[in-house]
């Protein structure tokens, strides 16, 4: 939980961190509600699919998901470290 809530903290939102991609976000027809930050936080602890992945957190930057250009990103940073 604190490190969804550091997560939270560093991409400004839950939302943010919420995987519209998952097989369950389809299944329960999520995409037909309108959620709530604390919904997506709900979700997020609840099933841990909901969560995008994969997530970095390199010197109090965030870098969620899984494009080219994310991990390009991550690439840069982790040769900055």
């Amino acid at each position: 939980m604190e490190q969804l809530e550091q997560m939270r903290e560093l991409s400004g939102s839950y939302e943010a961190l919420f995987s519209k991609k998952a097989q369950l976000y389809k299944s329960m027809d999520l995409k037909n509600k309108t959620l709530t930050e604390e919904d997506y936080k709900k979700y997020i602890l609840e099933q841990y699919t909901f969560l995008s992945r994969p997530v970095f957190i390199i010197k109090d930057k965030i870098y969620i998901g899984n494009t080219q250009q994310n991990m390009h990103q991550v690439m840069l940073a982790f040769a900055n470290v």
